[in-house]
């Protein structure tokens, strides 16, 4: 009895908070698609001398430890600003709300943001723009940081997988213009997972 009891309380925490279970499928679909992308001339970041030789980007081991049901908290009065890019574009986003969750016991937290130009376009109208750093930049991963699309969630959780972490195109090719990560995405942790640095 007590058992079923528990089992029916856990099934009421996930359901009445969204959550989401890490899906190893997921993340090996992701590394397939970006993959593909990445060797197709025609969609490809990559310089031409580099799409000569690809067969794979270079990825962490896929693990659910970096998969995460992060509280979302919806930013409010926010303004509209340009945010800083490699180039001299600077694209308008506004801040959309706050991540908060944990990873190895430590609390974390990531602001989350939205394209007001993307958002125009009826198919990125609830997408959201997570860019990051952590302590593995410059080392094993991109010194610029990465990125995570997401989408803006009906509740007030919000599931992130580092493990579709990838890096913006200026670490292919310096012909494009990427944004910068906001210093107050920056992360004291190591995330292991998503894509590695190139080369």
């Amino acid at each position: 009895m007590k058992n079923s009891i528990a089992f029916l309380i856990l099934l009421l925490a996930n359901f009445c908070f969204g959550q989401n279970k890490f899906d190893q499928n997921e993340a090996e679909k992701f590394q397939k698609k970006i993959n593909s992308e990445y060797a197709d001339p025609k969609e490809s970041p990559l310089m031409e001398e580099d799409l000569k030789t690809f067969k794979s980007l270079d990825f962490y081991p896929i693990n659910g430890k970096y998969f995460v049901n992060a509280k979302f908290e919806k930013a409010k009065n926010e303004k509209v600003f340009e945010m800083k890019t490699t180039g001299t574009r600077t694209p308008k986003y506004i801040k959309y709300g706050t991540l908060y969750f944990t990873i190895d016991g430590v609390a974390l937290k990531l602001n989350v943001y939205r394209n007001i130009e993307l958002s125009k376009n009826k198919e990125y109208k609830d997408h959201l723009f997570l860019p990051f750093s952590d302590l593995t930049s410059g080392k094993e991963s991109y010194i610029g940081g990465r990125y995570i699309d997401l989408k803006i969630p009906k509740g007030n959780t919000i599931a992130v997988d580092f493990n579709q972490a990838y890096n913006p195109y200026c670490a292919y090719n310096h012909k494009y213009s990427c944004p910068l990560i906001p210093l107050e995405n920056d992360l004291n942790v190591e995330i292991k997972a998503g894509v590695k640095t190139f080369h």
